[in-house]
């Protein structure tokens, strides 16, 4: 997964085309069930935009790829006004992810929102890597949220996107894991993210990687293979040229952020 100083532009290169208008900031929204807002993760424009259709769309419910079932609890037990206070309850500091106050505003958007929790726990990304999506998928899972092998071609591309994320310092022989990880995200967000439209009666937002939020490899596809009785508007944040980005519903291009080389890190 690409975190703090690496852009989702780069983790969604070249699998499709752009399906959808690209535009600086989004206009009507229309209704659906589930909004899967994506974000570059590092670049407080692309949350500033989450914030703003939140407020227009009152989700019951949000989902986060950043925070496990403990930390969305925790964040429960506090106004989340409080930027300092959510920060805090949810330990946000130690868990790797960009500076809280590029989130604040999201949490702060929808005040009376059941918070979710969607991080996929390690060993079961490592389980993903070593053995396949599938197996790191529980009996139930795998019979609804189903996996299904990819062509070679698929595979390839899928491969060639993991290692544009990761700045072409990955062995060639890990990218099959990385490609398999990335799936058993997408499930398990789609999963959760439907458990909570079950469980609230929807609208639900999920908040994730652009890469997550396309509608031809990302949450949208497994949304829709197991739950087409939910409707399901996909967004994706891209900084700069979006060529080949993917498909969504809306696309719009971010003030880029100012940022160090991501690259920089693999270098040393």
């Amino acid at each position: 997964m690409i975190r703090q100083g690496m852009t989702c532009a780069a983790s969604v290169a070249v699998l499709a085309l752009i399906s959808a208008p690209v535009a600086a900031d989004v206009g009507p929204l229309p209704r659906a069930d589930i909004y899967v807002l994506g974000e570059v993760h590092d670049n407080a424009d692309t949350h500033a935009m989450q914030a703003d259709i939140i407020r227009k769309v009152s989700p019951r419910a949000l989902v986060f790829e950043m925070l496990t079932p403990a930390q969305a609890e925790a964040a429960k037990a506090v106004d989340r006004s409080d930027a300092q206070a959510v920060a805090e309850a949810t330990q946000w500091a130690e868990s790797g992810w960009p500076d809280f106050a590029m989130y604040a505003s999201v949490f702060a958007a929808a005040p009376d929102a059941l918070i979710v929790g969607a991080a996929v726990p390690r060993p079961r990304l490592m389980q993903a890597m070593q053995d396949g999506t599938a197996a790191a998928l529980g009996v139930d899972d795998a019979a609804l949220w189903q996996v299904a092998p990819l062509t070679k071609a698929e595979q390839q591309a899928r491969e060639a996107v993991q290692a544009e994320a990761h700045c072409g310092a990955l062995p060639a022989e890990m990218l099959p894991g990385m490609v398999a990880a990335q799936r058993l995200r997408d499930v398990d967000f789609a999963r959760v993210t439907a458990d909570a439209f079950d469980e609230t009666g929807g609208p639900v937002a999920l908040i994730t990687g652009t890469g997550h939020a396309r509608k031809d490899t990302g949450v949208p596809s497994y949304l829709a293979a197991a739950r087409p009785d939910l409707s399901v508007v996909a967004l994706g944040q891209f900084e700069g040229d979006t060529a080949g980005a993917g498909d969504f519903d809306i696309i719009r291009l971010a003030t880029p952020a100012d940022r160090p080389d991501p690259c920089a890190a693999f270098a040393n």
